[in-house]
C-alpha cells in the first residue's frame, strides 16, 4: 500500500505506464486512447489520487474563480442575484468568492485589490453608494481582467453593465399612483451621486410632467434608504402639506416609513398610498401589502455571469449595456378606495 500523498508517478509505477501518458490521461488529452484513459482513471481513483489544482491553475494562468462584490448580502435582491451567478458559474466549472462592500468606498477599493492579488479571472460588482472615483477598477482592467457592473451602472471606459430599465420602472410606478388619484407624490430618493438613483428620480419627474403635476423640490427626500432613513423620511412627510402618496426607490425605506406612519394613525393607502422598489419578500406579506417593482434579480445574475465568461474567454473588455425589463407588481398599498 502506498503511503502519503499519491502522485502521478505512483500511478505510473502501479500500471507500468509512462508518467507523461498518465498526466495526459488525467488532463483528458485526445492523445491517449479511451481504453488507456479509463484504465488510468480507475487506478487513480483506487489509489485516492487528488489533482493539484493550484499547480494546474498556475500552468494555465487561470484560477477558474470569479469575484463578486455586492453592497449587502443581507438584501434579498443581492442574495437572489448571487444565486443566479453561482448557478451559472457552477455549470461552467467556476468557483465564486463573495464579498460585501457595505456601501463603503474604501472597503470596496480594498476588496478589488484583494481579488486582484488572488488572481480571480474576473469580477462582478454592484458599486457602493459612496463610489464616485473609479480608478481601482481601471487598475484591475489594466492588469488584463474583465469587470461586469450590475444593478448600479458605472460610467468608465470599457464598461459592461447589466441593469433594469430604472427610468421606465420609476415612471410606471409614479404614473400608477397618479392614475389612482394621487397628485402630491413624495419621492424617497437614493443618493443622487449614484447613476441608478438619478434614473429613478428622472422617471418620477417625467411622470409628473406628463400629467401636468408641478414638481416640488421639497417632495424629493434624499437618503441612503436604510430602515432608519425610512422612519426619518416619514417624519418629514408629516411636515409637508397635502401629501397623498410616496414612491420610494427601495422597499426597505418604504416599509419602515409605512410602519411609522401607521403609529401616527395615518391610513395606508387611504391617506397616503405607497409604492416601493425591489420586491423584497416581506413586501407581499406586510399589511397592507406593498406595491413594488420586480427587478429580475436571478436573471440579472445569470446574464452578468454569462457576459463575464464571454470576456474571460475572449480576453477582452467591451462597452455594452444589457437592459432587463422591470415589472410593476400592484398590491394593496397603492389602491385608493
Amino acid at each position: 500500500m502506498i503511503k502519503g500523498k499519491i502522485t502521478i508517478h505512483d500511478i505510473s509505477k502501479a500500471l507500468e505506464i509512462d508518467s507523461s501518458t498518465v498526466s495526459r490521461a488525467l488532463n483528458n488529452s485526445p492523445r491517449v486512447s479511451k481504453k488507456t484513459k479509463t484504465k488510468i482513471l480507475k487506478k487513480a481513483k483506487e489509489l485516492g489520487y487528488q489533482r493539484n489544482s493550484l499547480a494546474s491553475k498556475l500552468r494555465t494562468n487561470r484560477s477558474n474563480t470569479i469575484g463578486v462584490i455586492v453592497p449587502r448580502i443581507s438584501r434579498h435582491f443581492f442574495a437572489a442575484v448571487i444565486s443566479g451567478i453561482e448557478e451559472t458559474a457552477y455549470d461552467a466549472g467556476y468557483d465564486v468568492i463573495i464579498c460585501q462592500s457595505l456601501d463603503n468606498y474604501e472597503r470596496e477599493k480594498k476588496l478589488v485589490e484583494t481579488l486582484l492579488a488572488n488572481r480571480v479571472d474576473g469580477i462582478l460588482i454592484s458599486i457602493s453608494m459612496e463610489t464616485t472615483n473609479y480608478s481601482h477598477f481601471k487598475n484591475y482592467i489594466d492588469n488584463g481582467f474583465p469587470i461586469i457592473y450590475f444593478d448600479r451602472p458605472c460610467e468608465v471606459d470599457k464598461n459592461t453593465n447589466v441593469i433594469i430599465n430604472d427610468f421606465k420602472a420609476s415612471f410606471e410606478a409614479t404614473e400608477h399612483l397618479i392614475l389612482n388619484g394621487c397628485k402630491n407624490i413624495v419621492h424617497f430618493s437614493g443618493p443622487q451621486s449614484t447613476t441608478l438613483y438619478q434614473k429613478r428620480c428622472k422617471g418620477y419627474k417625467a411622470a409628473l410632467k406628463k400629467h401636468n403635476i408641478p414638481l416640488r423640490k421639497e417632495y424629493i427626500i434624499e437618503s441612503n434608504l436604510m430602515e432608519n432613513d425610512g422612519i426619518e423620511n416619514a417624519k418629514k412627510v408629516l411636515k409637508l402639506p397635502l401629501v397623498d402618496a410616496v414612491f420610494s426607490a427601495n422597499d426597505k425605506a418604504a416599509i419602515s416609513a409605512m410602519q411609522y406612519l401607521k403609529t401616527k394613525n395615518i391610513k395606508i393607502p387611504e391617506d397616503i398610498a405607497f409604492v416601493g422598489f425591489s420586491n423584497e419578500p416581506i413586501s407581499a406579506v406586510i399589511e397592507p401589502s406593498l406595491t413594488t417593482v420586480n427587478q429580475q434579480d436571478f436573471e440579472m445574475g445569470k446574464v452578468a455571469t454569462t457576459l463575464l465568461f464571454e470576456q474571460i474567454n475572449n480576453k477582452s473588455s467591451i462597452n455594452e449595456t444589457k437592459i432587463l425589463e422591470p415589472e410593476l407588481i400592484i398590491r394593496n398599498s397603492s389602491i385608493k378606495k
